[in-house]
């Protein structure tokens, strides 16, 4: 039998299948990604380590190991010394809630930034941060709540409400919810929902008194007590995020291309929000509101890695909260005397560096 050739010649030879609409390719990024997570895992080993460490008396690697041991063994704190005392008490909690709240913020802004696809987008865009303070300003200016436990559910409501209403009001119009009208509206409420906790906590001395350190964002003198409630939202909300990448890589083409690749638009969109809300209203809840955390560190990652969000969201969950311990210990050590709060610190190196990023040609885009 005789193979002949169509019409208008040979037909072309067939070639690899190029890559999924939806994901990034082999691009250099692409090669880096595998040396950059383990890279960032050392590094998140190395910042821990120097949280447990480092403070107003240096505390030796061993040290720290025999106080772990303790903790582990269930040796009565009474009879350790001070500096077995002093990590059990202070660094340790510390340094637990740094990790949490970190990964919580990081995962929190990266989804944000690809929900909305801006990549500057941070979590306080679609006002979850400000229905969070908001409600914690009314429990304990109104209801006299000074427990840190229970102001978990009312920064989880406060951001649930406000995050609802900012979707119900992107909502409105032909198109629905665009990311464009979830950023106008998640901004316009924002400022209205500040503008009211900032007048509340003005006029009532004790809610200034309770809400002024709170405000700033802070890891110390935070009790480990908070995450039995706050662990299991925040797991949830993590567990969510993670599972909304795909979708979310389709997104990044458009509503029309998303539709056409098989992406369910109002599932993704609705999983999204209840993770930014679950994970933002939590780590607000238990640390206060810390800026830049979840603004800087995805745009850095997606950087490195490409817009794949299946990449992107897992090494946020470890860089972010290396990030948070890392302006913890420098918060720690760079005044003579006491110390800053983190988030001060965390808005003093991350505007710069996001300013760089931002001024770079190859600034990633989503």
């Amino acid at each position: 039998m005789t193979l002949t050739s169509p019409p208008g010649g040979p037909a072309p030879a067939a070639g690899p299948p190029g890559p999924h609409p939806g994901s990034t390719g082999a691009g250099p990024a692409a090669r880096h990604r595998l040396p950059v997570l383990l890279t960032a895992l050392v590094l998140l080993l190395v910042t821990t380590l120097l949280s447990l460490m480092v403070g107003a008396r240096a505390i030796d690697p061993a040290t720290v190991w025999d106080a772990l041991a303790g903790v582990v063994r269930g040796v009565d704190p009474a009879t350790l010394p001070d500096e077995h005392v002093m990590i059990r008490e202070g660094r340790l909690p510390r340094t637990v809630i740094g990790l949490v709240v970190g990964a919580a913020l990081g995962l929190c802004g990266a989804l944000i930034q690809a929900f909305t696809r801006n990549p500057l987008a941070d979590p306080g865009i679609l006002g979850v941060n400000a229905g969070a303070a908001f409600a914690v300003t009314l429990a304990v200016g109104v209801l006299g709540v000074t427990d840190p436990t229970g102001f978990v559910w009312f920064a989880l409501a406060g951001a649930f409400v406000l995050t609802v209403l900012v979707y119900v009001l992107g909502s409105l119009g032909t198109h629905g919810a665009t990311p464009v009208k979830l950023t106008l509206a998640g901004v316009a409420l924002t400022a209205v929902f500040s503008g009211i906790t900032t007048g509340l906590t003005l006029k009532n001395r004790t809610t200034f008194d309770a809400m002024r350190f709170w405000d700033v964002g802070s890891l110390g003198g935070r009790p480990l007590d908070v995450l039995p409630v706050a662990g299991p939202l925040l797991a949830a909300g993590a567990v969510l995020g993670l599972l909304c990448a795909r979708p979310l890589n389709a997104l990044a083409l458009g509503d029309d291309s998303a539709r056409s690749l098989g992406a369910r638009l109002g599932p993704t969109r609705i999983g999204v929000v209840l993770a930014v809300t679950l994970l933002a209203g939590t780590s607000v809840a238990v640390a206060g509101p810390i800026s830049f955390v979840g603004l800087m560190v995805p745009h850095v990652v997606r950087w490195i890695t490409g817009p794949d969000q299946r990449w992107i969201l897992p090494l946020t969950l470890i860089v972010a909260p290396a990030f948070l311990l890392a302006a913890d210990i420098v918060a720690r050590v760079v005044l003579p005397t006491g110390e800053l709060r983190v988030g001060l610190v965390t808005a003093l190196v991350g505007a710069p560096v996001l300013v760089v990023l931002v001024r770079r040609r190859t600034a990633s885009g989503l």
